[in-house]
């Protein structure tokens, strides 16, 4: 019976959705997909120096930036013949020849971990009146700020020890053979560009920024052409900072996700009942991509049942989302229905494990907080040190 429902239920998908309609072109997330890495392993960095120097391609590269920029000729020759091949970039970017299997209970693990729920608290504290005048500027809540900062550098704690000058050269002109090599070099050379513009006009010492190995800086691990289009000055000081900042992180992050698409007060995800039925719709709906397409009463039509009792099923019917599927060997995926702020989430970073990470950690913190908030309030008189109350007015990204 439930191979009979899985069959119609796929049936009834593959007849809804627009077989002949063209896919959306992919967007460039902020930080790609990398592979793991521990937070904190250091590497050995294996270099080549003098590589880029009489390079023909960098050469050409060169010319295009006097031109359209108005760069010194001599000058960026010169930035060139000091820069490094990096050979451990290179090797990080490489796919696996043996890819690992994906493994969602054990990437939440990593990054739901004790250590990133304090320090989220910590940071959240310190920053309240920062986070609470992001959420009232951009709408982007506190807790989804504080899960991205968090999952990206533990809260300024590991940005990277890649020299960005390196990382973004050798990716821009010795990226390794690969199917999507020329779109990743595209990208790549376009970062370059930008981060020369960037460090010159922010009079910034361009052999100097260190980030990560795809060349991300700062605490929020913003790439250059992210810096350049949605970075802010969010401390005052009229010179944005993502590297010392916590404001101009908060509100770099903040105006991102807005500029993305983020919708203010709409939930991020949806979860579904666990009975065989729902699970098989779910499976049979998921198709791995990040924008919603489905409309919650197809699904509901097909027989999934959603775990959400406070929702207004009718008010919701027309609500499109996604089907986000979270295998773990040995067990059952896992699967949530993810609406428009998910997707926005995924242009972050393209991963569905990443972007319910992000909002996991973002509520495990918040939670954190009002527990301890409770205990506080709770405590005889004089018993605790005055704290800071949770300020987060939006209850509607559950």
């Amino acid at each position: 019976m439930l191979a009979a429902s899985l069959s119609v239920a796929s049936c009834m998908f593959m007849a809804a959705s627009p077989a002949n309609a063209k896919k959306s072109p992919v967007q460039i997330a902020q930080s790609q997909p990398q592979q793991p890495v521990q937070q904190g392993q250091t590497f050995e960095e294996e270099i080549i120096p003098q590589r880029y120097a009489n390079n023909a391609n960098v050469d050409a590269f060169i010319n295009e930036m006097v031109a359209r920029y108005d760069f010194d000729e001599n000058a960026l020759h010169a930035l060139f013949a000091g820069v490094s091949y990096s050979a451990t970039a290179v090797k990080l970017v490489t796919p696996s020849p043996s890819p690992s299997v994906k493994n969602w209970r054990v990437y939440q693990a990593r990054f739901l971990d004790p250590v990133r729920i304090n320090a989220g608290v910590r940071f959240w504290r310190e920053n309240q009146a920062t986070l609470q005048r992001a959420y009232q500027e951009f709408g982007v809540p506190p807790e989804v700020i504080v899960g991205i900062i968090g999952v990206e550098t533990i809260y300024g704690r590991y940005m990277g020890n890649f020299r960005v000058l390196d990382a973004l050269t050798t990716l821009s002109f010795d990226y390794p053979s690969t199917a999507n090599r020329a779109d990743r070099q595209a990208t790549f050379r376009k970062n370059l560009e930008d981060y020369l513009v960037w460090t010159r006009d922010a009079q910034i010492d361009p052999t100097t920024v260190l980030g990560s190995y795809t060349g991300a800086i700062g605490i929020p691990q913003f790439l250059p052409s992210s810096i350049v289009q949605y970075a802010v000055n969010y401390d005052g000081n009229k010179r944005i900072d993502l590297r010392t900042s916590e404001a101009d992180a908060i509100g770099s992050v903040a105006n991102y996700l807005r500029q993305n698409g983020w919708e203010s007060g709409r939930p991020v995800v949806w979860h579904i009942a666990t009975d065989a039925g729902s699970l098989g719709v779910a499976q049979a709906a998921a198709n791995g991509q990040p924008e919603p397409r489905w409309p919650l009463e197809q699904l509901l039509r097909a027989g999934l049942v959603l775990n959400e009792p406070n929702l207004d099923i009718a008010t919701e019917a027309g609500t499109p989302v996604t089907v986000v599927d979270l295998p773990s060997p040995g067990r059952g995926t896992e699967f949530v229905l993810g609406l428009k702020n998910f997707y926005v989430l995924t242009r972050y970073n393209r991963s569905f494990f990443y972007a319910l990470a992000v909002y996991q950690l973002g509520q495990r913190v918040k939670a954190q907080m009002q527990a301890m908030d409770a205990a506080n309030s709770a405590a005889p008189q004089g018993s605790q040190g005055p704290q800071s109350p949770v300020n987060s007015p939006n209850t509607d990204s559950q």
